[in-house]
């Protein structure tokens, strides 16, 4: 699959006029269509629900374009919540999934009437002593053992910290019911970014078998099976994206085949994508500061990976494309660093890219997801702005970028650094004063 940016040199000129580099550009027209295939592939099940898993892209101008396009939140934080509440989003368009979680997550989840999908069985009490058990409780599943497509093993649930053991989800049923609950849900994750038509269905059927038994011993109602995540997206060229519409019937054939006959054809089916939905909309747009030639040839950028963490954390691949050169020939090996002080600060380790000048305009793809959102202030670095290219071309501040004001904010007891951003005070410096040499005293 070729890699293309969804914004040209123009645009980015243009943005970078008023927001300077780096920031996180999104594609609303882009986020949109791809939220409305997500919806037709599964337009066969009445009760269907896209929960977007907050965590991957915490915006509320994102969420609330989700929201339009008729899609609910996954939470998994206090925070998460309050910032689905801002959007307008309520009572079971919120799917708290958490872990190791907090009495006031809980109590905040019950208080905004969100379905609560339980990650442990005590929890069950936990939850209980601080806001009783709803009617509607959903429970995460974790199979154990090795999670295998095609022989193939892409995980293994046993290493995992999430979810119920199927015994504990027998106990933890009749204990619920017998605590109050009506309306059941079961939910599992078992794979990451999985590359493969097959991995939902494969789920699928699984969760569906589990939940016939479930019905069997425990006799509750199951009203909703939940997928969770876990559809990928293609990072490099050479993969194949996953198609929806594929995965939508592959789950489809499941539940004809598992569900209907055991008398459930009225399970809603569930799903809490993140990378999938916006992933491949988002990029991060930065600008070549330096270059270095000593061993090996290195492009510095204004980016770092604290503003994309995925390549330093995980050796993650992302595309580049040096915007205005996309048809020239990659004849140049590069590393692709940022500037903290940390070897593994890389966007791309030997990467072959057209020949590179300083002031060249550098988009990081597929950003979308997991991008900003686990971005960081090692080495004091600033998170940068986030800027929503609109449907009709025009482009929209959803975030504005950290100040150094912003960084000290937690120090506002300490009356430390009120000398450089008390009311009264103002500390900047510019550029053409330094080389100048007349520094401003504060």
């Amino acid at each position: 699959m070729e890699k293309k940016p969804f914004v040209t040199l123009a645009q980015v000129q243009e943005i970078s006029q008023v927001y300077p580099t780096p920031f996180h550009l999104y594609d609303e027209k882009g986020i949109r269509e791809n939220a409305r295939r997500l919806h037709e592939a599964f337009s066969w099940n009445k009760g269907y629900k896209e929960f977007f898993a907050v965590k991957a892209t915490p915006n509320p101008f994102l969420l609330k374009i989700l929201r339009e396009e008729g899609c609910g939140t996954d939470c998994s934080s206090y925070t998460e919540l309050l910032m689905s509440d801002a959007c307008g989003f309520s009572g079971e368009e919120i799917m708290f999934s958490s872990n190791d979680t907090p009495a006031e997550d809980f109590a905040l989840a019950a208080k905004l009437g969100a379905t609560i999908n339980l990650d442990d069985f005590t929890h069950i009490e936990f939850l209980d002593q601080i806001a009783g058990i709803p009617e509607t409780i959903c429970c995460r599943y974790n199979p154990g053992g090795d999670f295998k497509i095609n022989n193939e093993i892409m995980d293994t649930p046993s290493d995992a910290k999430y979810g119920f053991t199927k015994a504990q989800l027998i106990e933890g049923f009749r204990l619920l019911r017998e605590k109050g609950a009506k309306r059941f849900g079961i939910h599992a994750f078992l794979a990451s970014n999985t590359v493969a038509n097959e991995y939902y269905p494969v789920l699928a059927k699984l969760l569906f078998e589990t939940a016939v038994e479930l019905k069997e011993k425990t006799g509750v109602s199951i009203s909703f099976i939940n997928l969770s995540g876990g559809v990928g997206v293609a990072y490099r060229p050479e993969q194949t994206p996953n198609d929806i519409y594929a995965i939508g019937q592959g789950v489809r054939e499941a539940f004809e085949e598992v569900l209907v006959p055991a008398g459930m054809g009225d399970v809603a089916i569930y799903t809490e994508l993140g990378r999938f939905m916006l992933a491949p909309y988002g990029c991060l747009v930065s600008r070549v500061l330096h270059q270095k030639h000593i061993y090996k040839e290195y492009v510095g950028l204004d980016a770092c990976a604290a503003n994309l963490m995925r390549p330093a954390m995980y050796g993650a691949y992302h595309h580049i494309t040096i915007l205005g050169k996309e048809n020239e020939p990659c004849t140049h090996k590069y590393d692709v660093t940022g500037g903290l002080c940390e070897n593994n600060d890389k966007f791309a380790i030997d990467r072959m890219l057209p020949e590179i000048q300083v002031g060249d305009y550098a988009v990081i793809h597929d950003t979308g997801a997991h991008g900003f959102s686990m971005g960081y202030n090692y080495n004091g670095k600033l998170r940068s702005a986030e800027v929503l290219l609109k449907e009709d071309g025009s482009f929209q501040l959803i975030r504005r970028a950290e100040t150094p004001e912003d960084y000290f904010a937690t120090f506002d007891f300490t009356g430390i650094f009120d000398r450089y951003f008390g009311k009264a005070k103002s500390f900047t410096v510019d550029v053409s004063e330094l080389k100048s040499g007349s520094i401003p005293k504060v």
